[in-house]
């Protein structure tokens, strides 16, 4: 075998190799991007269901407008909210916790707990915490693939190349003990 056989045979080897590992970045990086599609989906059925859940809890505790509105900011806060990973994940952490506060509620009023409109609306509540849980370990395990890809070798070098980066996980913030346990809602 002649010197430019082997040369052209490795030529194409790596060149082969290049162009499944920038196909394997942009299959990775686009499954995040649905991950967190997912997420996006969950929450906005999440903000959705709130008004409805406030409104029937404003009939039996109308006196709780403190606790309704702090609801309500919390929801606005969290639909509005665009930025870093971080501070997604912050404002969806402060909506758990005042959405837990509006469930303690249920204790000062026996004829809430026993309100066919409430409960379905806890249940689907609970619903869709289940739904938006397993949407960000999803998104988590996506976002572990890319970057073990981004960080190992070989592939690392070709994601320095193509700017391939890697991802931030959706975490809780330390010292958010609250937010680490999903809303209860049952009786």
């Amino acid at each position: 075998m002649s010197t430019g056989l082997i040369v052209l045979i490795i030529v194409i080897v790596v060149a082969v190799y290049f162009g499944m590992a920038y196909n394997t970045f942009i299959t990775l990086k686009n499954r995040v991007k649905e991950a967190w599609s997912d997420i996006e989906v969950q929450m906005k059925r999440r903000y959705d269901l709130i008004p409805n859940l406030v409104e029937t809890v404003k009939g039996y505790a109308a006196h709780e407008s403190g606790t309704l509105e702090k609801v309500i900011q919390a929801r606005n806060m969290a639909m509005a909210q665009h930025g870093s990973m971080k501070e997604v994940a912050q404002s969806e952490n402060i909506l758990t916790g005042a959405l837990k506060s509006l469930f303690a509620l249920k204790e000062s009023y026996p004829d809430l707990k026993a309100n066919q409109n409430f409960l379905e609306l806890q249940r689907e509540l609970r619903d869709t915490e289940d739904k938006l849980q397993a949407a960000r370990r999803f998104y988590n395990g996506n976002v572990m693939n890319l970057n073990n890809k981004v960080e190992m070798f070989p592939s690392n070098i070709i994601a320095g190349m193509f700017h391939f980066e890697k991802a931030e996980f959706f975490e809780l913030a330390e010292g958010e003990q609250e937010a680490r346990q999903a809303v209860k809602v049952k009786f």
